[in-house]
């Protein structure tokens, strides 16, 4: 069992445990040892998202890795996908993303990617863990040795580059008007960059970060204000990044949510018409839509499913072959150019289908008709409401009896004090009355619901 690490780095209320300095000194002291293998000058690339605690886990974290003799580059607010970019580009020994992604700013997060750009593997961070536990053989760095901090004024310019080149050269985004919302995270100042460098006419929101306002009412997760800034414009696009700007939603032109189940199949389709669909297919997680595995099966294309968590998509990529994956709350990974989710790059994928078909982002992105599904957020404290036997008999009862024509999906969330309810199926009311019976299992286990 981890103590620290859980779906996806190290995550909480910022200043509360895990998320304090004194975790992030330890973490970065930790971390600094277990990559510090060789006699060369260790380097770690440190970036962060727009939120208030960034600062202070920031320089725990500096703290940390200098005493354990690492040379530390600070890249400033990066997307999180930059960091796994930088960290390879620049033969670093490990590289850091300080972010809670999509949560409130309440909330912050540290992500470590290992020297290849990817996140570390459940092994890795088992190891880096028993690390913290037992500080003194951290073999702290000789004074001589001490590491050195540097700003690193390029990683902007690098990343911007990087998520062109996945644009085709030979098309121009001019002529296509995009409302862009960056949440008021890493991604506020390369992502509006990078468009309009391609031509684009951008219309940015959530680019005004403070330190608070990041994923308030804006990005991925709260996409009507990007919906009504389209179709009041008449843009042809509207693309909502998170955070952390790891992952996506797009819609089209007449303010219609497309999600990252459309999104993937749009791409997968173009790739496999394009003889380019690495693996035959991609890997997506149990969240995505059902529906999704009939058209891809009815596209000739195959379609694996892993555990919740972009982390454990690209593992399931890596190991089988596969280039493209991702999740439906908008985590595209396309590891030919990117190791883990990247919402820009997604975003220049279906720009670019859209350039080359001349077709409209309505005709482009709704490649199947999703089956009804209703997801339910139940918020609670202490001990988990799914460890009761009651409400374990409740799921095992919907279970049954929704049977093949049905799916219901119960987990705690690896990221936040909330029980995921997911009830899917062909008929809306069954599963309507599905998904309250579960509900109400579990606010009877003394639980409220959360949003």
């Amino acid at each position: 069992m981890k103590k620290y690490f859980g779906t996806d780095g190290v995550r909480g209320r910022a200043n509360s445990f895990p998320m304090t300095p004194e975790v992030a000194l330890l973490l970065g002291k930790a971390a600094g040892a277990y990559f510090r293998n060789g006699n060369h000058r260790h380097m770690v690339v440190v970036g962060k998202d727009t939120r208030l605690s960034g600062y202070m886990l920031e320089y725990a974290l500096i703290a940390g890795f200098t005493s354990a003799g690492m040379d530390v580059r600070s890249v400033g607010p990066l997307p999180t996908p930059a960091i796994g970019m930088l960290t390879r580009a620049l033969r670093a020994d490990l590289g850091v993303m300080i972010t809670a992604s999509h949560n409130a700013y309440t909330d912050n997060g540290i992500k470590l990617f290992g020297p290849d750009g990817f996140k570390l593997a459940d092994e890795a961070e088992l190891e880096i863990e028993d690390l913290m536990g037992n500080p003194e053989n951290h073999l702290s760095a000789a004074p001589v040795d001490i590491g050195q901090v540097a700003v690193y004024q390029d990683a902007k310019g690098r990343y911007v580059e990087a998520a062109k080149a996945s644009f085709p050269r030979e098309l121009t985004l001019a002529g296509v008007k995009i409302v862009l919302d960056c949440a008021n995270g890493a991604g506020y100042r390369v992502a509006p960059q990078a468009l309009w460098e391609l031509g684009a006419e951008v219309d940015s929101i959530g680019i005004t970060p403070n330190g608070e306002n990041i994923n308030h009412d804006c990005g991925s997760t709260r996409p009507e204000a990007m919906a009504r800034r389209v179709v009041e414009t008449g843009a042809d696009i509207g693309i909502a990044l998170d955070g952390d700007a790891d992952r996506l939603i797009v819609c089209d032109e007449n303010g219609t949510v497309v999600d990252g189940d459309q999104i993937m199949a749009r791409i997968a389709t173009d790739r496999m018409k394009a003889g380019t669909l690495m693996g035959g297919g991609a890997v997506t997680t149990v969240m995505s839509n059902f529906a999704m595995d009939r058209y891809f099966e009815a596209e000739g294309m195959k379609l694996l499913r892993t555990g919740v968590g972009d982390r454990y998509v690209v593992e399931r990529m890596r190991q089988d072959g596969y280039t493209l994956g991702g999740e439906q709350s908008g985590h595209i990974v396309l590891t030919d150019y990117a190791t883990t989710g990247d919402g820009l790059i997604a975003a220049l994928q279906i720009l670019a289908a859209c350039v080359q078909q001349q077709r409209p982002v309505s005709e482009l992105c709704r490649l199947f008709e999703p089956a009804p599904q209703i997801k339910k957020n139940i918020a609670f404290t202490g001990r988990s409401p799914l460890e009761q036997t009651a409400v374990q008999a409740v799921i095992r009862d919907v279970t049954e009896r929704l049977g093949a024509s049905g799916r219901l999906l119960v987990r705690p969330s690896g990221t936040e004090p909330l029980v995921r309810v997911l009830v899917e199926g062909e008929c809306p009311d069954t599963i309507g009355k599905a998904a309250d019976e579960v509900v109400h299992a579990l606010q009877s286990a003394s639980v409220k619901v959360g949003v």
